[in-house]
């Protein structure tokens, strides 16, 4: 058996990050730049009024007070997305809407709330009694302000949030090169299996590894490809596996134990490599790792908990380098153990916990029944509290450290 560690630098070892692909920027969510991004006009192109109000020579209105106000002629009115083709000449100004561009001779705003324009009765008003001073340059958006021509908007390597969708989208930039999400081919193995839909005989359980998998998939930016069941014949596996050998990664879950049946293993080095196939963990030891056919291939463990948490620990990674993003850990905390946690055979322990934040300490406490095949134990925890290899139990009261599952 190898470490957690171990496992997962050769798991990185065998992935890389993928080419890129122009997508819209919609689709793009989530995804990393591929190339630099540069502007090609300023942002925004003119001068233009960050108020409602009136712009004016600043110089003008220098002694302006409620009790002494200061009266300009109003020249006209200027809109968002109109011409600036009026002109502000002494003692005159140009009534102006946010977003519009300042005209010329004009070197600030003051806003309505300063003016006496409520005060005046309905109708064009002609001229504006300015209640306030403002100093040059007060309320105006300079031209380039935000983004300036041939400016470095977004480097290769940003991960793309809403902001940056919308910073594209304010370029008129309709679609963006970036690194594409891996394909991700699912597959389940055993004559135990059933899709949903069909009746259960014969001992028989239905299939939900394939599906919290793809949930994973989704949930980390891939795609995934969910192939179904493969039998317990090496024949249908390897019909499967074909099938899978289109994509960017193959996980299957089951298959990797010592059982007769157990046939993952063997297909693994027949048409490929195997890099390791137990993990120093509880749950997931029986964990098979290589390629086949030069795909990345992570056989996962058949026992649902297992299954999930291997995927957690290893899948995710794998599938973040591949999209060009940071291969971070979630988040871990150090939490007081309200659960005795026992380690029986030197194996890092991942126990489902419910981790809770009281009086500025973390809590953890194990969410009943720890077997690997209870699947109820993943969906009521929010965390894994971890039993390194060399201690045999966390007690009541000892800080265990959790990783949290709700983390990206």
């Amino acid at each position: 058996m190898i470490s957690v560690e171990e496992a997962l630098e050769k798991v990185l070892s065998y992935v890389k990050v993928l080419d890129g692909i122009e997508a819209p920027i919609l689709e793009c969510l989530g995804q990393v730049l591929a190339d630099d991004v540069y502007s090609s006009f300023d942002i925004p192109p003119r001068d233009n009024s960050a108020m409602d109000g009136y712009a004016v020579h600043s110089a003008d209105v220098a002694s302006a007070s409620s009790s002494n106000p200061v009266y300009l002629d109003v020249v006209g009115e200027a809109k968002a997305g109109g011409t600036a083709t009026m002109k502000v000449k002494s003692h005159t100004a140009v009534r102006i809407m946010t977003g519009a561009f300042i005209p010329d001779g004009a070197d600030a705003v003051v806003k309505f709330e300063d003016t006496d324009e409520t005060q005046q009765a309905g109708g064009p008003i002609k001229r504006i009694g300015i209640l306030k001073t403002v100093e040059k340059g007060k309320n105006i958006r300079y031209a380039g302000e935000d983004i300036g021509k041939e400016q470095l908007v977004l480097k290769r390597g940003t991960i793309l949030r809403p902001s940056e969708i919308g910073v594209l989208a304010s370029l008129g930039i309709a679609r963006a090169k970036v690194i594409r999400r891996p394909s991700v081919a699912i597959l389940a193995t055993g004559d135990e299996l059933a899709e949903m839909g069909q009746p259960l005989t014969g001992g028989r359980i239905y299939n939900s590894n394939s599906y919290s998998a793809a949930a994973q998939v989704l949930r980390y930016g891939g795609i995934p490809r969910v192939l179904g069941i493969a039998r317990d014949t090496r024949e249908d596996l390897d019909a499967k596996i074909s099938e899978a050998l289109s994509s960017d990664m193959l996980l299957t879950t089951g298959g990797v134990s010592m059982g007769d049946y157990d046939l993952v293993k063997e297909i693994l080095a027949r048409r490929g490599e195997i890099s390791f196939w137990k993990v120093r963990m509880k749950p997931g030891k029986p964990l098979a790792f290589g390629t086949i056919e030069g795909v990345p291939h992570l056989g996962l463990p058949g026992n649902p908990v297992s299954s999930m948490i291997t995927f957690e620990l290893f899948a995710r990674p794998a599938i973040l380098k591949m999209m060009g993003k940071p291969v971070t850990q979630k988040p871990t905390v150090e939490a007081i153990s309200e659960s005795y946690i026992k380690n029986t055979d030197g194996r890092r322990v991942f126990a489902r916990a419910i981790v809770r934040k009281e009086g500025g300490k973390y809590y953890a406490s194990t969410t009943g029944p720890q077997g690997s095949g209870i699947l109820t134990s993943m969906s009521q925890a929010n965390a894994l509290a971890i039993v390194p290899e060399d201690i045999a139990a966390i007690k009541e009261g000892d800080i265990v450290k959790a990783i949290m599952l709700d983390g990206e």
